[in-house]
């Protein structure tokens, strides 16, 4: 990222415990707004949002919470939250640092939960660039953090990790070779096998075998992937329309859209499933996607950055638009309103104000956003 072109952090969705989000006046935020916290949101270079409270690391080394839990504490470079836990890591000297885990009520006082030494060659190269983190993916690769017992959770090297991302019941983790893997509980479809039986180990997504993945993250109980190419594959619970298709809830309220979405069937072929037209034919609404469904966002788009709340989903385009869709009850979808939608529809806010958005990072009921100003032709 370039020095001079620093941009600035927003929020919008829910802000019921006084976590930092946009102004922060009452429950929620609509529309997207600068992120305020006590020492300022420009130095911060990620941020991590659980349910009650979120964490934001400064290019500096300092951590600070905001929300139901509190308190600040200096020399991390990287943060992740969760309601039973927060992960730090702490840099030591060399490629050495500390992998700390803390009660997130605990104000980051006293000694943390408990910690251990980890090789953090991998996050030091790109600490001051505004991005996500790697956690809970530790920095060997080798093992991850979970937020329930057992915390420290080793992988096969053979996965060759590059990226790891925790639903509420499932993980997803991107291989170095672009393949995708998931494992936990499968009954909302959202470990993309074409079962709702559960997986105790990291099992290969077939569907996606042949294609490169460059990105992938976990909702409450969905999943998303990004190709190399830009094209979005997703599948899961269809429960607020976060996976972009037709879904029965929003078309009994007369707010479900027409669209179109591809599948991959069991062989690999492609399955269409179209929603209702003007002709009012029946549409087949989807509940559970148990398989990787290819999502068209917009024509020419490419999509470089995803991130999944519990039940939204927002994707970065490589032009720096924003689209958001899904559950939208406390305007996590940065649209002005609080409406839920079974649609991508891009977040006219950046637009209008002549921004490019380079990071985002969703909690389970909101939405961060890094942007920058567009440069001047």
């Amino acid at each position: 990222m370039d020095e001079e072109r620093r941009g600035t952090w927003f929020g919008f969705g829910f802000c019921g415990f006084g976590q930092a989000l946009g102004s922060g006046l009452g429950r929620q935020v609509h529309s997207p707004e600068p992120v305020r916290t006590p020492s300022g949101s420009v130095d911060v270079c990620r941020v991590s949002a659980s349910w009650s409270y979120t964490a934001f690391v400064t290019r500096g080394g300092r951590v600070q919470l905001s929300g139901a839990a509190g308190g600040a504490a200096d020399g991390y470079t990287d943060a992740w939250a969760s309601e039973e836990l927060l992960v730090l890591l702490r840099a030591g000297p060399g490629a050495g640092a500390e992998l700390q885990a803390w009660a997130p009520g605990s104000a980051l006082r006293g000694e943390p939960l408990w910690s251990q030494a980890v090789q953090e060659a991998e996050h030091g190269a790109n600490r001051d660039e505004t991005q996500a983190g790697l956690l809970p993916l530790l920095p060997c690769a080798r093992a991850y953090v979970s937020p329930r017992p057992p915390f420290y959770r080793p992988l096969a090297p053979t996965l060759r990790a590059r990226r790891l991302e925790l639903g509420a019941e499932h993980a997803l983790l991107l291989d170095a070779a672009g393949q995708v893997f998931s494992w936990g509980a499968g009954r909302h479809g959202q470990l993309g096998h074409g079962t709702l039986e559960p997986e105790p180990e990291p099992r290969l997504l077939e569907a996606l075998q042949g294609l490169r993945m460059a990105e992938v993250a976990a909702g409450g109980w969905h999943s998303v992937c990004l190709s190399e190419t830009g094209d979005i594959y997703i599948w899961g619970w269809n429960e607020s329309g976060q996976l972009a298709l037709p879904t029965k809830s929003l078309a009994e309220d007369g707010k479900t859209t027409a669209g179109e979405a591809s599948g991959l069937d069991e062989d690999g072929s492609e399955v269409k499933r179209v929603s209702a037209g003007e002709d009012g034919a029946p549409a087949p609404f989807i509940a559970v996607q148990p398989f990787p469904a290819l999502l068209d966002l917009s024509p020419g788009s490419e999509a470089v950055k995803v991130s999944c709340g519990s039940r939204h989903t927002a994707v970065l385009t490589r032009t720096g638009e924003l689209y958001t869709w899904g559950w939208g009850k406390y305007g996590q979808l940065g649209h002005k309103d609080t409406t839920t939608l079974d649609r991508p529809c891009r977040v006219e806010y950046f637009v209008d104000k002549q921004l490019q958005v380079r990071t985002v990072s969703c909690g389970p009921w909101n939405t961060y956003v890094y942007a920058v100003e567009k440069e001047k032709s």
